[in-house]
């Protein structure tokens, strides 16, 4: 049977896993009374939650004698680093791009990557039965993108076709039949090349491992395409790191493919087939599995730097232990080194005291996703603001730029502009009509300046703004970027608060919290109006005495509290404040909770 090696990559929300679906309905995946499911392939609970894919995951369809093997990508640059792995296991890449909104910041990524590692892309317009499509549009800000990124002149001659994933089709003209994604499948098995390996199956067996799992039943698996030879079940192999160095030697138990969206245990791997190999013990990401008499390793593509960090550390507040299950911070270490060997993107070290570690990724919503995923697994944590991770140029200090694309409506384009190029010291590249109303600017601002601006720029652009970003390059530190300007409302005694207080807090500020939570001294409890912080006692309940008053007391009503999301909370808090992660609770406070150490640290400051 013939193979193709394929990846559907494109921005956030672009339509990937929405067209996978259909690829695997029409393909024949399905049996005709089988229930299904939207975005099948969102298999974690967080993606279909977050409605984003974060997780890159392989299945497999049959078109015409021919197997397909496709991976669904993340659209988030974020998670970018499940991308450039991905795209080393593959031959061709189906680069989807909304018809209304042409190429956007994460599209540029990861057609860049694909364009590197010598590519060809089939660019697909999908989405072109929206109101506000322009398909003619956005295929002619295509070709100026891979212009842009120095493709070559046979890469720059992609074929194009207009979809509608949700809609189930696919042509090669705009007024096509609009029937099924024949055309598609048609296209991929012409234009992408069969798997160069497929000429090395007499040679030994080697394999690089792009992907890390974990089975109930059978343990630790890699996943991975198989470069070289062919590997039965039960066949002694051995596993090397990146500078050929022997990890371990040990029999491949249990062999499986993908096989529309379960993975089936076959007999034989060969090369050119992506598969995933049990039995390992050691083995990880970026290590070569191979015959035992191979000696060099497979070299593996490189993955971009982090660029901020966030210190997680044990829940040490007067709550700590009441939720979660995992507090001591052996347990917490031990998770986060689990996450960094299966997610190269992350890095772990241990900070001097050995209570807490230093995590640096790529982007806020990364760690907001692996602290989710372990207050969900019963873990409690102390979480600091993220910080961004600078670097040397000779004597130069150089930080992280994101490039940022915002759609805006017209009326806000002003104050959006002020904010970035002002305070949060970024700079203007372009500024276009958007149609319907709407202004695209693209800046160029480093990456503390985006920290914490999320918020402030939807309430700046009434909800209606869309602001994603990348990362750009490294550039000459620009000065101090000012943090937030409101104080806080910190709780001064423990217990629980009472409506009174609260009440007769409010012209003090906005509350995050309600009547009956419980506090504890050195908790956030709200924002001041004003630039600093004030201690507040929200347990102050009324006084009560036995005069009768002439009339009765108007009933306490309270103001709504704010509700802060986990990634608005951790860029909401200040560089001398915390987020108190638990199962069931997200809280903020000051990190020193005594006033004697809050009062030192004041002097010390001052």
């Amino acid at each position: 049977m013939e193979l193709r090696n394929i990846a559907i990559i494109a921005h956030v929300d672009h339509g990937k896993t929405t067209l996978v679906d259909e690829l695997l309905k029409q393909s024949g995946v399905y049996r005709d009374n089988e229930t299904t499911t939207e975005r099948a392939m969102d298999s974690n609970d967080l993606e279909r939650e977050r409605g984003i894919t974060i997780f890159a995951k392989p299945t497999s369809v049959v078109w015409k004698g021919t197997r397909i093997n496709i991976v669904d990508t993340p659209g988030h640059a974020d998670f970018g680093g499940e991308v450039e792995r991905i795209l080393s296991m593959v031959d061709g890449v189906v680069l989807l791009v909304d018809a209304a909104e042409g190429p956007m910041p994460q599209t540029k990524f990861v057609t860049s990557k694909a364009l590197a590692l010598g590519l060809r892309p089939i660019v697909c317009l999908n989405k072109v039965d929206k109101s506000d499509a322009e398909p003619d549009r956005a295929l002619d800000e295509c070709f100026d993108l891979f212009a842009s990124l120095d493709a070559t002149d046979e890469q720059l001659d992609f074929p194009s076709m207009y979809a509608s994933g949700r809609n189930g089709w696919a042509d090669m003209e705009l007024d096509g039949p609009r029937k099924d994604l024949t055309a598609l499948f048609d296209m991929i098995i012409d234009h992408v090349p069969q798997p160069a390996q497929i000429t090395r199956r007499d040679e030994k067996f080697s394999m690089l491992a792009t992907t890390l799992g974990a089975d109930p039943f059978l343990g630790r698996m890699l996943t991975g395409r198989v470069e070289s030879g062919t590997l039965k079940a039960g066949d002694m192999i051995k596993s090397m790191s990146i500078d050929g160095t022997l990890i371990e030697n040990f029999r491949a138990t249990k062999i499986l493919a993908f096989r529309g969206l379960d993975q089936t245990a076959i007999d034989l791997a060969e090369a050119g087939d992506i598969v995933s190999i049990a039995g390992m013990s050691k083995a990880t990401v970026a290590d070569t599995l191979a015959d035992p008499s191979i000696t060099e390793a497979i070299p593996a593509q490189p993955i971009d730097p982090p660029t901020i960090t966030v210190t997680f550390g044990i829940n040490d507040s007067p709550l700590a232990g009441r939720d979660g299950k995992k507090v001591q911070s052996r347990v917490i270490r031990d998770r986060l080194m689990k996450e960094a060997e299966s997610n190269v993107a992350i890095k772990v070290s241990d900070t001097p005291g050995g209570e807490a570690f230093e995590v640096a990724g790529r982007g806020e919503l990364q760690m907001g996703v692996l602290i989710e995923n372990m207050r969900r697994e019963g873990f409690e944590l102390s979480i600091s603001r993220p910080q961004v991770l600078f670097q040397e140029d000779g004597h130069q200090k150089m930080e992280p730029i994101e490039e940022v694309t915002i759609d805006v409506d017209d009326e806000y384009s002003g104050a959006v502009i002020e904010k970035i190029t002002g305070v949060r010291r970024g700079e203007l590249v372009e500024m276009k009509q958007a149609g319907a109303g709407k202004t695209r600017i693209v800046a160029h601002v480093p990456a503390r300046g985006l920290i914490g601006y999320h918020g402030e720029f939807l309430t700046a652009t009434r909800g209606t703004g869309v602001l994603n970003r990348v990362f750009h390059d490294w550039a000459p530190y620009k000065g101090p970027i000012p943090g937030r300007r409101a104080g806080v409302l910190i709780s001064m005694e423990n217990g629980v608060s009472v409506s009174y207080a609260i009440f007769n807090l409010e012209d003090r500020g906005r509350f995050f919290i309600g009547a009956q939570e419980d506090v504890y001294q050195g908790m956030i409890i709200g924002e001041h109006n004003r630039e600093n912080d004030l201690e507040v006692n929200p347990l102050k309940g009324k006084k009560l005495t036995n005069v009768r008053a002439s009339g009765t007391d108007e009933a306490v009503r309270l103001t709504t509290p704010i509700t802060l999301s986990l990634e608005e909370a951790i860029a909401y808090i200040d560089n001398d404040e915390l987020v108190e992660v638990t199962p069931n609770s997200i809280r903020m406070r000051k990190r020193f909770l005594d006033p004697v150490d809050r009062k030192r640290q004041s002097k010390i400051a001052s």
